[in-house]
């Protein structure tokens, strides 16, 4: 009888002690795709987030997949379905599967139309899809017709207006009234790689080096942090290869003080206008940085759920690299799936000094 109860009380410590039983105490969502975990006296096995009650932890096993547990003899938790994917993945292989659909059709498709593909009403595929990638099912068609109208003006064989065409517009006016949001500047302009755009900039000092602060008439379209002025004027003229690069103004240096005290101290807050460009794949990753608080980490793989895009957690590490405003679209707060701090575009320890003052503030 001692035995027994001394083989309980070694099985009870040793799960005790596993980070894994941590999770299920805690029903943490985040540990579903790692582990399952079964209940000897039921012989049921459950994803960790599982809402059902709590066994006794000398009763508890772990394995690193269904197929293992059900192996050993155990069967599915008819409660969490285990072997199905949990909501939020089942929400984001949807919104993925709309995202693609968006992405082949040649012309704009109807929101009723695509609630119906995703088998849900309109209303609540529309609360969804924003959910899951940051922006509403129109932005995203919006930035994905953007995206083909760049790629296309960049090929000196096809027209602007038959860019225009192949974008999915339908007519020239109704691509007009927006060119200006989607590409900065006039097509023709674009084209000719900003002839006749205007950039301000001005290239100051703070606590993380040398910072460049770059505007165009709709926004701030740069902010750049290095060791050397000369690297981060350049670097902005081969991005704006023909654009009229001016040095900034009186007026022109508030704004930079601002985006300088914002680095400085997170907690202001930087409450002016941005000139984001990028594909519409780039556009979602960066909206979703842009809702990560300040203070607070995400990975990788989490931002690439959030868009809907599970699998393009390289992707997502690509646009975090491509991004050219720093601090305000917050890339240094992705970090890896261990806590980690990878690269950062201009630094990892520019990136440690940043998250450790937002935590701080």
């Amino acid at each position: 009888m001692n035995a027994k109860l001394d083989l309980a009380q070694t099985a009870r410590t040793t799960t005790e002690r596993d980070p894994r039983w941590r999770a299920v105490v805690a029903r943490d969502g985040r540990a579903d795709d790692s582990f399952v975990y079964a209940v000897t006296t039921t012989g049921v096995f459950c994803r960790p987030s599982c809402a059902a009650r709590l066994a006794k932890p000398e009763n508890v096993r772990f394995f690193p997949t269904c197929e293992a547990a059900e192996a050993a003899g155990f069967r599915p938790c008819l409660r969490c379905r285990p072997k199905e994917l949990a909501r939020d993945h089942r929400q984001a292989a949807i919104v993925a599967k709309i995202c693609r659909m968006i992405d082949e059709a040649e012309e704009p498709l109807p929101l009723e139309a695509l609630a119906r593909a995703a088998g849900m009403s309109p209303f609540h595929f529309h609360r969804i899809f924003k959910a899951v990638t940051g922006v509403t099912p129109k932005a995203y068609a919006d930035q994905r017709r953007a995206e083909r109208v760049r790629a296309k003006l960049a090929e000196p064989e096809t027209s602007v207006t038959a860019a225009i065409y192949e974008a999915g517009f339908n007519s020239n006016g109704r691509f007009y009234a927006t060119a200006n949001d989607m590409l900065g500047m006039k097509p023709t302009d674009y084209r000719a790689g900003g002839v006749n755009a205007e950039i301000r900039f001005a290239i100051a000092e703070c606590s993380l080096g040398a910072i460049l602060v770059a505007a165009s008439e709709r926004g701030i379209c740069a902010i750049t942090l290095g060791d050397n002025p000369d690297t981060l004027a350049r670097d902005l003229q081969d991005r704006f290869p023909r654009a009229t690069l001016i040095g900034g103004d009186a007026g022109f240096e508030q704004m930079v003080a601002a985006v300088i005290g914002f680095v400085e101290k997170p907690g202001t807050g930087l409450d002016l206008p941005l000139d984001v460009r990028g594909t519409a794949f780039q556009q979602r990753v960066w909206q979703a940085l842009r809702e990560i608080p300040a203070g607070r980490t995400a990975t990788y793989a989490e931002i690439a759920r959030r868009i809907g895009e599970p699998k393009a957690v390289r992707a997502v590490a690509g646009a975090c690299a491509a991004n050219a405003i720093a601090v305000a679209i917050p890339c240094h707060r992705v970090v890896r799936t261990d806590g980690g701090l990878s690269g950062y575009r201009w630094g990892v320890e520019r990136k440690r000094a940043l998250l450790t003052r937002e935590s701080a503030s």
